[in-house]
């Protein structure tokens, strides 16, 4: 069975069980920062040490481990390391469910690390939905009326895009009766062209995958969640869901598109075009009604959209490159890691400054450079990154995944999404121009723990680092891409 391929999951299942068993017998509920922290390091180090092997698959094939699947696994571990190093303030707000929160991190975490690594159609369902529900549960973690309407939201429509994601499947599988995505693949590709044409239900199959899965990436017309979502959730949750629950969307859409239909070559190419069409509405959709937005929050809701959009012109090259060719593989990873890197911070500088002025909006942050320079400064550079100027990690990010689009013909969306970074500096700068041109409010400091700090420093020079000397994450993102070679 070759469990040991298995120990990232099982280290962090058992330090969540165990962040459970001590909040019970602990007042003081420090040590369960420290717990979690030493989990998601113990499960990182088991994954490090498996990288650069060769694939393997276990539990009957339902699960690969290869350089693609431990890319992702770092990613989730990471980004909720920041998380919860950026909650240790914040969860004063619910002082008496601090284990359960932290808990449910970590088990939301695990469930990622599992999309990125399954490779069959039933275990792709499981555990999506052990993220999914971990979340709807941290949404609603406030129990107030924004909180508890968000989290009822983002249930209800996420119920809807599981059940349409579960047709999808059922669809495939009756037309192909077969679940793991070689096999899919296998009985695709010895399919006469007449025979898939023939099929339509294989073809809605496809279609109501693409839906499912939108709903997890944000994209539109599957993005109705996004808004009331993020502004009603606690800020640090908001935070994880705008780059984890993302970045592990991608991953699945990755592994169950290029693995299961990208053969025949004119299939790849026709899922391919939906996806460049979706963003290049979901990009302007998003950028354009970020514009009015007052709320911090909603404003990068919306950004969060638009971001989706640039990461399906990733999706959208993938589909139409040749199964040898990595560039639009390795491309979309790299947005990923420096989207997931700018966009904790923001939210890291948004936590601390929020938690003072008791408010989201804009119009509050009025000459925080003067009363929180460092915090103002760590924002004022993830808005840059997001917008895509240099020397920040979003303007590489863009390079890349905009590079790969125009090698594979793909120049009329590479020009809408410029079009579009041109109209997104508006509102980013617009915020670092209240920060930093406004006048304070009140002459009182902004406090942050120095976990906070700690996490912001990270992510800011995370940003900068992947901004000015790129090439090593990008050597690790080719890698991760190669094991998808035909």
């Amino acid at each position: 069975m070759n469990l040991e391929l298995f120990t990232p999951e099982l280290s962090l299942l058992g330090f969540a069980i165990i962040v459970i068993l001590l909040d019970l017998f602990i007042q003081r509920k420090g040590p369960l920062v420290v717990v979690s922290m030493v989990g998601l390091v113990v499960a990182a180090g088991f994954t490090i040490a498996m990288w650069g092997g060769s694939s393997q698959a276990i539990f009957n094939n339902m699960l690969a481990v290869d350089n693609f699947a431990l890319f992702f696994k770092l990613l989730f571990l990471g980004i909720a390391a920041l998380v919860i190093l950026a909650s240790v303030d914040y969860v004063s707000k619910f002082a008496r469910f601090q284990g359960e929160y932290y808990a449910l991190v970590l088990l939301s975490t695990l469930g990622m690390m599992l999309m990125a690594a399954t490779a069959e159609l039933i275990s792709i369902y499981i555990a999506l939905e052990l993220t999914s529900i971990s979340l709807y549960i941290l949404v609603g973690f406030l129990k107030d009326t924004k909180s508890s309407e968000a989290s009822l939201k983002y249930l209800l429509l996420g119920a809807v895009a599981s059940a349409v994601l579960l047709y999808g499947m059922a669809l495939v599988f009756g037309f192909t009766g077969k679940t793991q995505l070689g096999e899919i693949a296998q009985v695709i590709q010895a399919m006469p062209l007449e025979g898939i044409l023939a099929s339509p239900g294989l073809i809605l199959g496809i279609v109501l995958l693409i839906a499912g899965f939108g709903f997890k990436i944000a994209a539109v017309p599957f993005h109705m969640w996004v808004p009331d979502v993020y502004e009603g959730a606690p800020t640090p949750i908001t935070a994880y869901l705008s780059v984890a629950s993302k970045a592990a969307g991608f991953a699945i859409i990755l592994r169950v598109f290029y693995s299961a239909f990208g053969l025949p070559q004119w299939l790849s190419l026709d899922w391919g075009l939906i996806f460049a069409a979706l963003s290049a509405i979901g990009m302007t959709l998003g950028n354009v009604v970020a514009i009015p937005q007052t709320n911090i929050k909603r404003m990068l809701g919306y950004s969060s959209i638009a971001q989706a959009g640039y990461l399906m012109v990733g999706l959208a090259t993938v589909g139409l490159s040749p199964a040898t060719d990595i560039l639009g593989r390795s491309s979309l990873l790299f947005f990923l890691a420096s989207y997931a890197l700018t966009n904790l911070g923001a939210f890291i500088a948004i936590i601390a400054i929020s938690n003072k002025l008791d408010s989201d909006l804009i119009e509050d942050y009025s000459g925080m450079g003067k009363r929180a320079p460092l915090l103002a400064l760590g924002l004022t550079l993830c808005l840059i990154s997001l917008t895509g100027l240099p020397p920040a990690a979003g303007f590489m990010s863009k390079f890349y995944i905009f590079s790969a689009a125009i090698h594979h013909n793909l120049l009329w969306l590479v020009i809408i999404a410029v079009i579009n970074s041109v109209v997104s500096a508006y509102y980013y700068l617009r915020v670092v121009k209240v920060m930093w041109l406004g006048e304070p409010v009140s002459e009182e400091k902004v406090p942050s723990s120095g976990a906070l700090r700690v996490a912001l420093s990270l992510s800011c020079l995370g940003v900068l680092l992947l901004g000015v000397i790129p090439g090593y994450v990008m050597k690790l993102t080719e890698l991760a891409a190669k094991m998808f070679a035909f």
